[in-house]
């Protein structure tokens, strides 16, 4: 695509061409009844999923699966249903509600309607008014994604004891994101949208290099410059703990910058550990309440796991799947950007790059929900290969008890819908995970 913008001249009332549109599909162009298609298939099929996911926990709700019985009290358990009832009402509003939402800023003529306003004062098509329009676009989606998340943090979280977050604290939190929204990623869309003006018709190759370098230099700097921002990290100061740790990545031939733990009961009861950064900035990070929850042993147990992850280079292989990915989505859109209909189908008149980018990023999710089953699988068998690594050099069986006491106490369902669970969980069931883990005890 070439420096300049381009545009599919129609008259000024074209806005409400394409709202007329969804009130006569007789008339949609082709690819606005694709678009379409695969936006109520997405939606029905994931309200469906919800429903039977629901369901299902519902109709197990008054009894403890037996592989839990003796360790999860009946009232825990329903404790979940409820929270996992409670959570897949809320996506099933979101679901429609965001179905609504990409109807309204494509086919509604919304994301045309902030395109002409930016228009008004900024050269159509120039680098201003294409980051002006994008960083919209972004404000928009806050803006739309904020009652849910209200409702979520202030509704829910804390209907069931989760939420310790104060309304100052998430408005510090909200203001400190919008910081780094300005300084980082408006020079990011400046950069982007600059390299695709100016390097010819290859532009997607120089985007995708500028982006993985970003994406690479920004899980260095992360956990040293941005994390410390939203969490206060402390050295790991239990000294048994700390040895039991440095043993087992000694053991395992893992080298980190240090063991920190992070305050993560200022804002939630949920108990996690995770590792961060890459190279010489790696860190691993236990979260308050997860080393409040766990015994050393259950602790060892958990970090071994992670350790597995990092052991079968799990990160490295989703990095090697995931760039060639991203260069081909990069490629697609550059040849999506060059086509009329493409424009035309999801209700612009207007052809320019950012144009083509901010519709790209709204529709693109539409397209690809039938990926999320063979993701989530992928993550699925990357948690049983970490869980036999943990149970090879720490205590399977106290990797057992720390994930029910997680369960417990995270209030995760025992009893998810299988299909549901196939399509979106990342990690495996707990009933089949805890199963092969015990007879990897044997």
């Amino acid at each position: 695509m070439s420096g300049t913008a381009t545009f599919i001249h129609r008259p000024r009332f074209a806005m409400t061409d394409s709202t007329s549109l969804l009130l006569s599909p007789l008339a949609l162009p082709p690819f606005s009844v694709v678009f379409l298609a695969f936006l109520i298939a997405g939606t029905v099929l994931g309200l469906g999923l919800l429903h039977r996911h629901a369901h299902h926990v519902r109709r197990h709700r008054d009894a403890v699966p037996q592989p839990f019985a003796d360790a999860i009290p009946l009232h825990s358990h329903q404790r979940a249903a409820d929270y996992t009832f409670a959570r897949a009402r809320m996506s099933a509003l979101h679901a429609v509600a965001n179905a609504g939402f990409v109807l309204l800023l494509t086919l509604g003529g919304g994301l045309q309607a902030v395109h002409d306003a930016w228009a008004g004062v900024l050269p159509a098509g120039g680098l201003g008014h294409g980051v002006a329009l994008l960083a919209s676009l972004g404000v928009l989606g806050w803006l739309f994604e904020l009652p849910f998340a209200l409702l979520r943090t202030f509704g829910i979280e804390k209907a069931f004891g989760f939420n310790r977050m104060t309304l100052r604290l998430y408005l510090a939190d909200t203001a400190r994101e919008a910081a780094l929204a300005a300084l980082i990623g408006l020079p990011l869309l400046a950069a982007v949208l600059w390299l695709a003006l100016a390097m010819g018709e290859l532009w997607w190759a120089w985007v995708w290099g500028f982006w993985l370098g970003f994406n690479l230099l920004a899980m260095v700097i992360w956990p040293t410059f941005i994390a410390p921002l939203f969490n206060r990290f402390t050295p790991l100061a239990d000294a048994a703990l700390k040895a039991r740790v440095e043993a087992l990545l000694a053991r395992c031939g893992f080298r980190a910058k240090g063991l920190f733990v992070m305050d993560g009961s200022r804002r939630s009861a949920h108990g996690n550990a995770y590792f961060t950064g890459l190279g010489a900035a790696k860190r691993i990070v236990f979260f308050d309440t997860l080393l409040d929850k766990l015994d050393a042993d259950e602790v060892e147990a958990v970090l071994a796991h992670e350790l597995g992850h990092f052991h079968h280079r799990h990160l490295v292989h989703r990095l090697a799947v995931l760039a060639p990915a991203s260069l081909g989505v990069l490629a697609l859109l550059a040849w999506l950007a060059q086509q009329p209909w493409f424009f035309s189908g999801l209700g612009m008149h207007s052809s320019d790059l950012a144009s083509a980018l901010a519709l790209f990023t709204l529709v693109l999710p539409v397209f690809s929900f039938p990926l999320a089953p063979v993701l989530s699988h992928w993550s699925r068998k990357h948690e049983f290969e970490a869980d036999t690594y943990a149970a090879r050099h720490a205590d399977a069986g106290k990797l057992v008890s720390a994930l029910v006491k997680l369960y417990r106490d995270n209030a995760s369902t025992l009893t998810p819908d299988p299909l549901y669970s196939r399509f979106h969980d990342s990690h495996p069931p707990a009933a089949l995970r805890i199963a092969r883990l015990q007879a990897l005890q044997r």
